[in-house]
């Protein structure tokens, strides 16, 4: 594992905790009560606020707002710009601190650059974020998601490719060679089964 760098322009607050092997580049903010699991890679102009919880590799592109509620499991990959909301219905002039919604993308999925995230929902297991989409319900694992709301538009593989499902519900990813079975509108690696 690499030493851990923090750029001298980002701000780390007492009480964040930050991993072994976790690279944080310019102009980012770790406020106390964060906490970077191992090897994360924190991009330029990042925000992550208090109670965010990032698992192991995560990785954070540039201009990325993670907001107290959020949890990422281990590999996930946030794209340029994404955002994620924690209030439903936010007002400037109304505390809703005692209103946030936990928001989880579970382990292996990416959100694509510049989309958003409403709170209260958990994106599955490998699922895909089309760039820009506006997400505002559950997605499922290996879903690909796209579009304002966010649909499901198909299948991604482990690896990130489309997986193609012929009249039995079968697939292979076209790289690793793993079969996927789809059952029920879920998609599971035969592994899972």
């Amino acid at each position: 594992m690499s030493e851990t760098f923090v750029h001298p322009s980002s701000v780390i607050d007492d009480g964040a905790v930050i991993s072994p092997g976790c690279r944080i580049w310019h102009f980012s903010h770790i406020m106390g009560g964060a906490v970077l699991g191992p090897s994360c890679n924190i991009g330029q102009n990042v925000m992550i606020a208090p109670d965010v919880r990032l698992g192991r590799q995560v990785k954070v592109q540039n201009n990325v707002s993670i907001y107290s509620g959020v949890i990422c499991e281990d590999y996930v990959f946030l794209g340029p710009s994404c955002v994620f909301t924690n209030v439903k219905n936010p007002r400037s002039e109304i505390s809703r601190k005692d209103q946030y919604k936990p928001t989880v993308v579970r382990r292996g999925a990416t959100v694509g650059a510049n989309a958003t995230i409403v709170c209260g929902v958990e994106i599955g297991r490998y699922a895909f974020i089309g760039a820009g989409a506006v997400v505002t319900h559950p997605v499922p694992d290996y879903a690909l998601v796209e579009g304002v709301p966010a649909r499901v538009v198909g299948w991604m593989s482990r690896l990130g490719h489309k997986l193609e499902f012929d009249e039995t519900g079968m697939a292979v990813c076209r790289e690793s060679g793993r079969t996927y079975r789809m059952a029920n509108g879920c998609v599971y690696e035969e592994d899972d089964i």
